[in-house]
């Protein structure tokens, strides 16, 4: 029996405990009160791991093609690399802020494709050292490094395009002939003629060299053509669909190392995602290719920073907003990206306080694409202690809209727009929206009248009911519960 249990059975044990626990964390992220544990468990889960991949490697080596033999040189490097990467990902968990965790996640998921293709072209020198081709090992193999090639090059360059626009950097659809759909296809193709060229029918290690090295090459093209045209209020679709296209490509990986827990957590990561993309693409009531091809909202930062020619708006002050609050018997806070930005939640949360205090019912209407991904409000609002209680989603809200008293819109645009329920020509007609102008009194914390992330004006800003406070969401808040308090 002892014989039995020798370090590779320790590592394949190990493995499949850390794929239960990434299992068990994803479930508890479907719960806002359970997302810490979920996440604390996929942590450990990574954690074991790499202690088990560490000891396998310790124990058993690194094999060498050319004599045939283990070896243990690259044992430094590895522990080198553990440690310098555990201690960046650290530093960056730290300091990145919560307004910028959109762009954090795209990058991470570029670094996730950019480690599939690693791999896979660190398979090119044995292939060539062996037989000059992939099949070498079977139909199966050739397929996997030509896939974790193709998808995780895509992924990188796709990614950082999507962080470069995300960060404002970016505001562009096309780079040259990069980006319109001719130039993406002829790429698709040259990808698949190079993956079965370097896969099957490379007859010298020359070819597979260029075979390999083309397909990397037209892969990062694809990449960033494929992302470039995806327009800004789009965005948070095409971070799920890229955060699945780096799970279908550590998949792959697995396959070419035989590593189970690979293909276990890439499937994981690749089906949450394609699941997580059809979700954001019904909430836009817009189907993924229209999404991919649409462009909606070409400006990654927003619309622009005119006034759009509003002819009746309405300004308030937080005096006049602490007055209309005082007296309100409902209340709900549609929080936006702006919130985000302006690092408000806080803020809210204690002026939802003061209002329960006085009786007052609080609510929070959470559009499924509010901000600037998947989940984003409810992050920042569990940030500030606001109770999962309160937190209603479109659906569970829109009826309730028609009998409240006062909804604060707090640097939400474009998912409280009547353009989306009134005008068929609007880019982003049928997307479910948050009914707020049904409210008795709707007031819009803005820093402008400028348009938002789909780049169209908001015919909501000039509604009789609507009230604009054109300030940054902190500032108006910190006015607001000053002069609530003096009441």
């Amino acid at each position: 029996m002892l014989a039995l249990i020798d370090a590779t059975n320790i590592v394949e044990l190990a493995y499949m405990a850390a794929s239960l626990l990434f299992i068990l964390g994803i479930l508890k992220l479907g719960k806002v009160k359970t997302s810490k544990q979920g996440n604390q468990w996929a942590a450990y889960g990574m954690a074991l791991a790499i202690g088990a991949t560490m000891l396998l490697l310790v124990t058993r080596g690194d094999w060498d093609p050319r004599d045939g033999e283990w070896t243990y040189q690259s044992h430094a490097l590895a522990v080198g690399a553990m440690a310098l990467g555990s201690a960046i990902g650290w530093w960056m968990a730290v300091k990145v802020p919560m307004t910028s965790m959109p762009e954090f996640v795209a990058f991470f998921n570029g670094l996730g494709g950019a480690a599939s293709m690693f791999v896979a072209l660190a398979e090119v020198p044995r292939a060539a050292e062996r037989s000059h081709t992939l099949a070498f090992e079977g139909a199966d193999f050739a397929i996997a490094v030509s896939l974790a090639v193709l998808i995780g090059a895509v992924t990188l360059t796709g990614s950082l395009v999507a962080y470069a626009k995300l960060a404002g950097k970016l505001n562009k659809s096309r780079i040259g002939p990069l980006g319109s759909q001719g130039v993406n296809a002829m790429l698709g193709l040259a990808c698949i003629g190079l993956a079965v060229w370097g896969g099957f029918f490379a007859e010298t290690a020359t070819h597979l060299w260029i075979s390999n090295g083309l397909l990397a090459f037209c892969s990062l093209l694809l990449g960033v053509g494929l992302t470039l045209p995806i327009g800004g209020a789009d965005m948070p679709v095409a971070i799920a669909l890229l955060n699945s296209y780096s799970g279908i490509a550590g998949m792959t990986t697995g396959f070419i190392l035989k590593n189970n827990l690979l293909i276990v957590a890439g499937s994981l990561v690749g089906a949450s995602g394609i699941i997580l993309t059809q979700i954001m693409c019904k909430a836009m009531n817009r189907s993924l290719s229209n999404v991919l091809l649409g462009g909606m909202g070409e400006q990654a930062g927003g619309g622009g920073s005119k006034d759009e020619g509003y002819t009746k708006v309405k300004s308030t002050s937080g005096e006049e907003l602490a007055a209309v609050l005082d007296a309100a018997t409902s209340v709900i806070f549609v929080p936006g990206y702006g919130l985000a930005v302006a690092q408000a939640q806080h803020k809210v949360r204690e002026l939802a306080g003061l209002l329960e205090k006085k009786g007052c019912q609080v609510r929070y209407a959470i559009h499924p694409v509010a901000g600037r991904m998947p989940g984003h409000m409810n992050i920042l609002l569990a940030e500030a202690d606001v109770p999962y209680e309160q937190l209603y989603e479109l659906d569970r809200i829109n009826d309730d809209f028609k009998n409240t008293d006062v909804v604060v819109v707090l640097g939400a645009n474009d998912v409280c727009n009547p353009a989306a329920t009134n005008d068929p020509k609007s880019p982003i007609a049928g997307m479910p929206v948050l009914t707020v102008w049904d409210a008795r009194t709707v007031v819009v914390v803005k820093r402008s009248l400028a348009s938002g992330y789909a780049g169209i004006r908001n015919e909501l800003f000039q509604m009789d009911n609507s009230l604009m406070f054109l300030a940054d969401a902190k500032k108006a808040l910190e006015d607001t519960i000053t002069e609530l308090k003096a009441l």
